[in-house]
């Protein structure tokens, strides 16, 4: 009999975890805005530029007042949250631009390349934890095991300038950078496609061991159970028992990785951008800290903050659909 999925407990959950967001992102907020406030950088003479060297200092007060700077840091954070409800992030000093603007240009470029570093992550891990963890110990367990132990401990960074250094500059396969070829005018959906490579798959292969070592356990593990064992004594053929049993007991945990794993793909998703020119929201982050660029500093860290709640709820809930003794009511 199919089971019928609990839409109701779902959604219950799901607005308890969204309720639960909100003192979250107000705190996220109002930390930037007092981070900000401490920073030693100030954001008049980041605004100005070069011509703040020379301008007096009547003009850069006006400026500061302009912008806002002169403001106490609660008032300005205020300012900013009840203009953002409303849809209005205020606009970027350092980009001249309204930060919604600055955020929607480059945020689908951003979320092509999450996606797709974590379809690779996902579907290499778990097709290598399978192949592993069904022959523990066995020659191709104990190579792909230390490959991911190996990775574990490699900046994301290196992985891309060494990419870009074997597969650009030795063979000349796949461009080193950007989002289009460098005569090119347009951005066109094949050359789109050829950039996309070698960063998502550097990003990809960076969340990779995690996947793998969780699915090699979980899959070993459950081979080793009895139920697995009394269905392999019926005469059960080795591949049933592995996909019909194990897998799905053993993919149980990795469930859990998926939200986990969303910050260090958003850390690894900024330095893969900027090592391969790509136009995501890697170069806005930057400039945002390091000119104290409060509005779009704040919509930045909002938006990774939810992506990071959206992620831990999107693992339970999985968890949840695989699991039926877990339920969404606890």
């Amino acid at each position: 009999m199919k089971r019928r999925l609990p839409w109701g407990a779902m959604a219950r959950m799901t607005g308890r975890r969204a309720l639960a967001a909100v003192p979250v992102l107000l705190a996220v907020t109002f930390a930037v805005f007092a981070v900000a406030a401490a920073s030693p950088f100030d954001p008049v003479k980041a605004y100005a530029g070069t011509a703040g060297l020379t301008a007096s200092q009547e003009n850069l007060d006006q400026l500061r007042a302009n912008l806002g700077a002169d403001q106490p840091l609660l008032t300005r954070w205020w300012d900013w949250l009840t203009a953002a409800v409303t849809g209005d992030l205020g606009d970027s000093a350092v980009m001249r631009r309204p930060v919604a603007e600055v955020i929607s240009e480059r945020l689908g470029w951003s979320l092509l390349l999450a996606v797709t570093a974590f379809a690779v992550a996902i579907v290499l891990g778990t097709l290598l934890g399978v192949l592993a963890g069904r022959r523990r110990g066995g020659l191709l367990d104990r190579a792909v095991s230390s490959a991911a132990y190996t990775l574990e401990a490699a900046p994301a960074f290196w992985l891309g300038l060494l990419a870009i250094w074997f597969f650009a500059l030795k063979l000349g396969v796949l461009p080193a950078g950007g989002l289009t070829d460098t005569a090119s005018d347009t951005v066109t959906a094949d050359q789109v496609a050829r950039h996309l490579v070698l960063p998502a798959l550097v990003l990809g292969i960076s969340q990779l061991p995690w996947f793998f070592l969780y699915v090699r356990q979980g899959v070993g593990d459950a081979l080793d159970e009895d139920p697995v064992r009394g269905a392999r004594a019926r005469g059960l053929s080795r591949r049933t028992v592995l996909t019909g049993h194990a897998l799905r007991s053993g993919m149980l945990p990795m469930l859990t990785l998926v939200g986990s794993r969303v910050p260090e793909l958003i850390t690894g998703a900024l330095l893969v951008e900027t090592v391969f020119s790509w136009p995501g929201i890697a170069a806005a982050t930057v400039q945002a800290a390091t000119s104290v660029d409060f509005p779009l500093l704040a919509a930045l860290t909002v938006l990774a903050t939810a992506a990071v709640l959206l992620g831990n709820l999107l693992s339970d809930l999985l968890y949840g659909l695989a699991d039926p003794r877990v339920g969404f009511d606890g």
